[in-house]
């Protein structure tokens, strides 16, 4: 089984992405978008950019929590991870989006 991105629509009429790893958990969120169109344009951006690790920026919130942020070759901000309890974890988490991100289906929710 692969990952997948769920696309969906917020509160607010906006449109954002989750992408899922094979076993279900959420491994990258995405801005919001306005459009429907620009939240496919976001996924197509992380299929492209989530092979190369370059692209991936490894952060420490406040509480010194590690997390990272996936970014385009512009530097704009794709998705970003959740808060990890460990930079193990957070580089388990860039893995992930490294393997499922370029072969990801899309799931409209």
């Amino acid at each position: 089984m692969s990952g997948k991105f769920h696309l969906k629509t917020a509160k607010d009429g906006q449109f954002m992405f989750n992408l899922h790893a094979a076993n279900g958990q959420v491994i990258l969120t995405s801005e919001l978008y306005t459009a429907k169109a620009s939240a496919l344009n976001g996924i197509e951006s992380v299929r492209k950019n989530a092979p190369e690790d370059a692209h991936f920026e490894r952060k420490e919130s406040k509480d010194g929590h590690p997390y990272f942020v996936l970014k385009a070759v512009n530097h704009q901000v794709i998705g970003k991870s959740e808060m990890y309890n460990s930079k193990a974890a957070m580089e388990n988490g860039i893995e992930s989006v490294k393997k499922n991100g370029p072969e990801a289906v899309l799931v409209e929710d």
